[in-house]
């Protein structure tokens, strides 16, 4: 297996992203992804999970390059990167009019996550894995005000990026009307609603709106809802951090239409 000394990193003059940290690097390896073009490792590093990495790569030829750790810093600023990190091809948004078009394999009841001007790239990153586990079709975010992925939203997502396509819009109000022009219901996340997230019928083709961590839906897009429902608490606590909020709405979700399937 080919093994570079330790040195710069010269990116190429196409577009490279990379995956940095153990477990999303894991993740990348073991799906085979065809993205990855070489993995990068800070010399020294002789732990048991680092030898896993260097042994996946090899079984799937991909070239090993030894950097320096200063070189990964520089890379993915500000990133805790373990000393390990991809290659991989350049992260491309995927056009909505593709989305809308084009379902993805097995989407009968069809499932979209829209996110207002979520700006924390953990919480992104958490949202995107979350997705991927619940088998949501697509992300929508708006371009500006709003998180993008980054090296750092890579590392929390864990290699789920390359499961869900993300669109990066304009204008997410107007987005949402095209959604709803394509036959989605559009239903927002809102804790105030007097409606449970139970109590909706999640079997139809949904759109799921999540707002801004501090601010929350905005104005412009609540106008485009149909609906829009809470999570019930029994707890001290107002309200739950928007990608756990993710979670426990995505779970509703696929518990109902699963229950659908079985009649």
């Amino acid at each position: 297996m080919e093994q570079r000394p330790a040195g710069r990193v010269t990116m190429s003059k196409d577009r490279r992203d990379i995956v940095p940290g153990y477990h999303a690097v894991r993740e990348a390896l073991l799906k085979s992804l065809p993205t990855v073009e070489s993995l990068w490792v800070v010399p020294g590093r002789r732990s048991g999970r680092i030898e896993e990495i260097r042994l996946l790569a090899g079984q799937r030829g991909i070239p090993i390059v030894e950097v320096r750790a200063s070189e990964l810093d520089r890379l993915a600023p500000g990133v805790v990167h373990q000393g390990v990190a991809l290659s991989v091809g350049e992260f491309t948004y995927t056009p909505l009019e593709d989305l809308i078009e084009e379902p993805a394999a097995g989407c009968e009841s069809r499932l979209i996550l829209a996110l207002d001007h979520i700006t924390d790239e953990g919480n992104f990153g958490a949202i995107i894995r979350t997705a991927a586990f619940f088998g949501v079709e697509a992300i929508v975010i708006p371009r500006d005000r709003s998180v993008r992925v980054t090296p750092s939203v890579l590392k929390r997502s864990s290699g789920a990026h390359f499961l869900v396509p993300v669109s990066r819009v304009v204008n997410l109000s107007r987005g949402l009307d095209l959604l709803k022009r394509a036959g989605f219901w559009i239903m927002g996340a809102a804790g105030e609603s007097t409606i449970s997230l139970y109590d909706f019928d999640w079997t139809v083709p949904v759109v799921l709106l999540l707002g801004n961590e501090r601010k929350g839906l905005g104005v412009a897009v609540r106008k485009r809802c149909d609906g829009l429902v809470s999570i019930p608490g029994t707890g001290g606590v107002e309200s739950l951090n928007v990608s756990v909020a993710a979670g426990v709405l995505l779970a509703e979700i696929t518990r109902q239409r699963r229950a659908k399937e079985l009649l």
